[in-house]
This record gives C-alpha cells, sequence and structure tokens, in this order.
C-alpha cells in the first residue's frame, strides 16, 4: 500500500469512527434545556479504585501534543494554546480551490476575537514544501493578521498528516485533482482542555455563524470553569 493510500484508508476509517462517536456522545450529553456543546470523538470508560471504591471515569479523544513553526518561526505547541480557546483548519497558499473562501470565512473569526486573548487561531499548511516560513508569512501579511492571534503553521508533512487525522480532517496529496491535494474545508472547534467541541463547514457563511455563537459559549464554560 502507498503513502497516498495509506492516509486514504487511515481518513475513511477515522471519519466514519468519527461520525459515529460524535452522534453517540452528541445524544448523550446534549440537553435542549443547556447551553452547553457536546465533546466530539471516541471515548474511554475508564475504571480506578479511589478510597476502596471502584470509580468510572470517562476519557474523551483528546488532540495529542503537537510543535509546528509558525510565520515568525516561532515554535507553536500546545502550551501555546492551553487554557485557550481554538479553531483550527487546513489549507495551502496556493489552492485554487475552497481555500479562498475558508479564508475569508475565517476572518470573520479573526475579527471578532483579534482582542481577546481566550481565542487562537492555527492553519495548518498541507504543502509544507512549497510554503515556507517565509511564505506563509506573507500570506499573513496579506491578510493583515496578527501572529499571536492566527497562527499559520509549516512542519514535516508526515506530522501535519498525522495530526489533521486527530482532528478528524482529511487532507492528503491527490495529484488527480486541481492544485494537488484534497482536504476538507471544516474548521474545528477545541476547548481548553484540547477536546474537539464542534465541526464546521468552513465556506459555508451559516456555518460559521453557528461557529462564533458556539466560541461564545465555551468562552462562558470556561469562565465558569474558573470561578
Amino acid at each position: 500500500m502507498n503513502q497516498r493510500n495509506k492516509y486514504s484508508l487511515k481518513q475513511i476509517m477515522l471519519a466514519a469512527a468519527f461520525i459515529l462517536s460524535a452522534a453517540l456522545t452528541y445524544s448523550c450529553q446534549s440537553n435542549p434545556s443547556e447551553n452547553t456543546l457536546p465533546i466530539l470523538g471516541e471515548r474511554e470508560a475508564v475504571t480506578s479504585e479511589v478510597d476502596g471504591k471502584t470509580v468510572t471515569d470517562t476519557v474523551y479523544h483528546q488532540i495529542p501534543e503537537f510543535a509546528f513553526v509558525n510565520q515568525d518561526s516561532q515554535l507553536v505547541t500546545q502550551e501555546t494554546v492551553a487554557g485557550k480557546v481554538y479553531v483550527t483548519d487546513f489549507f495551502f497558499t496556493t489552492c485554487p480551490s475552497i481555500c479562498p473562501k475558508m479564508k475569508n470565512q475565517m476572518l470573520r473569526v479573526y475579527e471578532k476575537y483579534k482582542d481577546n486573548p481566550n481565542v487562537v487561531l492555527l492553519s495548518h499548511t498541507i504543502d509544507p514544501k512549497h510554503d515556507t516560513v517565509a511564505v506563509l508569512k506573507e500570506y499573513a501579511e496579506r491578510l493583515n493578521v496578527a501572529t499571536n492571534k492566527w497562527h499559520f503553521l509549516t512542519g514535516d508533512r508526515d506530522s501535519i498528516y498525522d495530526i489533521a487525522m486527530k482532528y478528524f480532517v482529511g487532507a492528503q496529496e491527490d495529484k488527480d485533482v486541481e492544485g494537488g491535494f484534497s482536504h476538507s474545508g471544516h474548521f474545528m472547534l477545541i476547548d481548553q482542555n484540547r477536546h474537539i467541541r464542534g465541526k464546521y463547514e468552513g465556506t459555508e457563511q451559516e456555518d460559521v455563524d453557528r461557529l462564533l455563537q458556539d466560541i461564545d459559549v465555551l468562552l462562558k464554560e470556561q469562565q465558569h470553569e474558573k470561578k
């Protein structure tokens, strides 16, 4: 099995698992009377002994540790987003199809929360060979966005594709499509514990409207937890 097919099979399997687990999690956690968001993804029941009693805790899917470089050559890791709500997506600067629409919608998120230190944006290139730090810097400057708010990330290709699968976002090289890469246009909403709390179509204004509302919900949740 070649590298391209390996990623395709993994992404199909993970996408199917995500849809099923998200539906189950949503059905178990959603309550029309409560303004909360579900935790999406796989979950596992872990049993332990506490004070002689058997206690079962639910462990939810969590984005693993990561390390990429942004448009200012700064290292961006899980510590960069620690205690923050963040939105992530995957793109490439020469994308001829959905990326321009995605960036226009992500700019809406940027503009609304650019003065809020508790919200960060992470955009990963899926074409790191072309999208060097210098290319990403120029791209960010054209958008006129601040690095400390919106990080455009590059790094090892396989590491980028692996983390995409952890976000349940498809990304791969594909010489049969225009631009040479195929990827989803989803924005993923991640909470301060690196749990996935929402998935949104980044090319659709109405779905991004929902994202903006959900970010506010998570910010209120964060404030409540700090009290």
